[in-house]
């Protein structure tokens, strides 16, 4: 078995990939278009709040400092009494006296030190109560209630489109990942069964459950998060060089020294990710071969080479994951340090500028969460661009599954049998047929006729064409010259639906699903009775086990439930010999039943068989003696044919299968 190296990361091609994937979300543009103004819009309002906050503080710094203004026209005043010109005089409507001026003047005396904020407070408390009025600190409550009430607006306006916009994308994300389920489950049906043959059934669920499920997932978190990330950087930047260049080119240069390490860092911490789901991918598949294969390593005594393979990727997964997460848990310390680093920048800066009067105190507030807008962007753009690259490449595994070619249609086919009406007569005309990829055809030249009733059966070595030939019968591989008719009708003029009506097959892989037992016999039938039920599980011999169970014929079977191998085969020749088709086909049908149990199954089937065409693939040659007619194949040719005893009495190639199969 091979090893499995962890899951697609980056798309073959990531242009081509997203091309594609946009061209086939245009059904839901209306939404991605609404959803991605909303996230811009979200984005826009976010910027314009810091200038509001810084509106919000230089209100509040206002209302908690005298008023400058105010006291520099009383301290003027207050230098004409040096000169003797003095009288009162008026501010915002408030009338200081000569007397005010006088009394203002002597407790301004008693100041020693100019910069003794403290002291300068307690004077202005001992001041004129008319002085008091005009330079004590006073808050404009209506302004503040204003700038305040006008955040709170464009926050929850903010987080109303961020809702809305979260909806509208995870509608989006969740109708086209079903929009690919549907298509997927109706490709499945329409491609040939020579695809299923060259991929692995793993490989094709993974398409539709896996890359599907993250083809959803990113397009939800990577669309709108990139607009509004892209909108949030560049908008933040425009506002910080408008309100003030020097914090801006500080808070930028801040932030720059922190990207450079963390850059550093993921370089370096990549390999090791990478290296963490190659190894676990090489632990999980010997681990997935071990179980598989349980009871060989026992048999054959390998527990300790398992055990050293195991220790060997258990240590290698190990040592990967400690390197990954311990610089992967760097990350998010390293982006608090650039966001504490460019706080601590953008107030040391702001200071000094705020010292030279050169911005007021709301600049520093609004740079403090610009420095916030600013860094969170880049690392969400990072993560939506690598959600964008997981996206491109599940939807280029999903995309390459939808373009496989299809079967060849069958809308212009009018002709069809009717099975109650179909006698049963099947020729094969000179049949050629070559698989893809293959230098010599398979069948080669192949004729034969199998009249109605009749028992038919296709023994021969591996290899030989006989499940081919059973393949071509049912349409699901067309034949590349010769003909095959049923009736006389041949089935290029009949489609692979009404084909598929004609026969029943029993095949030697038992499918049963979670279902109760009668559900898993009746499967896709309608109209049969219990009774029915009952005789052809007494036929095939699967009645006293279906007896033992809790519920009997509506018991519930799954995967958990300890049914054998071969109770599960005479469960399978039950749902075949229930469906009343003209045709019936066994492909090795009793290849996992005992002896015992073959008998009976020989005898039921012999009665159920009774004025139906049928074909039977058997290894095992006791199965088939008596079957009306044996056709011996060998490398895609017809080499003998006759019953069992016209074939004994030749001594040919089937007399010598058959008896090695008794040689002791």
């Amino acid at each position: 078995m091979g090893r499995g190296r962890g899951p697609v990361e980056k798309p073959k091609n990531f242009k081509t990939a997203i091309k594609r994937l946009f061209k086939e979300l245009a059904s839901f543009r209306v939404l991605i278009v609404i959803s991605l103004i909303l996230a811009m819009a979200g984005s826009v309002i976010s910027i314009m709040a810091p200038d509001k906050l810084k509106d919000l503080a230089n209100e509040i710094q206002e209302g908690i400092a005298v008023n400058q203004d105010n006291l520099q026209i009383v301290m003027a005043n207050l230098a004409n009494l040096q000169t003797g010109k003095i009288s009162e005089y008026e501010i915002d409507g408030v009338t200081i006296t000569v007397e005010d001026q006088m009394e203002v003047a002597e407790k301004m005396a008693t100041l020693t030190d100019s910069n003794d904020a403290e002291a300068f407070y307690k004077i202005i408390d001992e001041l004129p109560e008319s002085v008091q009025k005009v330079i004590k600190p006073k808050m404009d409550m209506n302004a503040i209630k204003i700038i305040a009430l006008t955040l709170a607006i464009m926050y929850v306006i903010s987080a109303i489109f961020n809702f809305i916009e979260s909806i509208a994308m995870t509608e989006v994300s969740n109708n086209f990942a079903r929009k690919l389920r549907n298509n997927i489950s109706i490709k499945i049906n329409k491609l040939p069964l020579k695809y299923f043959d060259k991929h692995q059934t793993g490989d094709i669920l993974s398409r539709v459950t896996n890359d599907v499920d993250t083809i959803a997932q990113s397009t939800n978190q990577s669309l709108s998060t990139l607009v509004s990330s892209v909108t949030l950087f560049l908008g933040t930047l425009f506002m910080m060089f408008k309100t003030n260049w020097i914090l801006a080119l500080t808070a930028i240069g801040a932030s720059f020294i922190g990207f450079i390490f963390m850059f550093a860092i993921l370089s370096r911490a990549q390999k090791y990710f990478t290296a963490r789901q190659r190894e676990l991918g090489n632990l999980n598949a010997h681990i997935e071969e071990v179980y598989s294969g349980l009871n060989v390593v026992k048999v054959y005594n390998g527990k300790k080479i398992a055990d050293e393979k195991f220790d060997k990727y258990n240590k290698a997964v190990y040592e990967a994951n400690r390197k990954s997460q311990f610089l992967g848990g760097m990350m998010p310390n390293l982006m608090n340090f650039i966001g504490n680093f460019g706080y601590v920048a953008v107030c040391i800066v702001g200071a000094i500028l705020t010292m030279k009067d050169m911005i007021s105190f709301g600049v520093i507030v609004a740079f403090i969460t610009y420095v916030r807008l600013f860094t969170s962007p880049l690392s969400q753009i990072a993560q939506a661009m690598n959600s964008l690259q997981s996206s491109a490449a599940a939807s280029e595994r999903v995309f390459e599954f939808l373009d496989e070619e299809e079967m060849s249609s069958q809308e212009g086919i009018a002709k069809k049998l009717n099975k109650e009406e179909v006698k049963g007569k099947i020729e094969f005309e000179n049949v050629i047929f070559k698989y893809d990829g293959n230098d010599k055809p398979t069948i080669n030249g192949f004729s034969a006729q199998a009249e109605p009733g009749q028992k038919i059966a296709i023994v021969g070595p591996t290899g030989a064409g006989k499940t081919t030939m059973v393949n071509l019968l049912m349409k699901f591989y067309d034949i590349d010259s010769g003909d095959i008719k049923i009736d006389g009708v041949s089935t290029k003029e009949l489609s692979r639906e009404n084909i598929h009506q004609l026969f029943t097959m029993v095949l030697q892989d038992t499918w049963l699903f979670d279902g109760t037992v009668k559900e898993n016999i009746v499967y896709n039938m309608k109209n049969v009775s219990d009774e029915r039920i009952k005789q052809v599980c007494k036929n095939v011999g699967i009645s006293h086990f279906i007896k033992t169970l809790p519920k009997g014929y509506d018991s519930k079977l799954s995967d958990n439930d300890s049914v054998s191998s071969g109770q599960r085969q005479l469960l399978t020749i039950a749902r075949g010999m229930i469906e009343d088709a003209p045709f019936l086909i066994l492909d090795e049908a009793t290849s996992n039943v005992d002896t015992r149990t073959e008998e009976l199954v020989q005898v039921a089937m012999d009665q159920l068989m009774v004025g139906k065409t049928s074909f039977i693939i058997a290894h095992r040659l006791s199965t088939i003696k008596n079957a009306d007619l044996i056709l011996v194949m060998n490398n895609g040719n017809i080499i003998e044919q006759g019953n069992h005893e016209e074939l004994m009495n030749q001594n040919g190639f089937y007399a010598e299968l058959y008896n090695s199969q008794f040689q002791m």
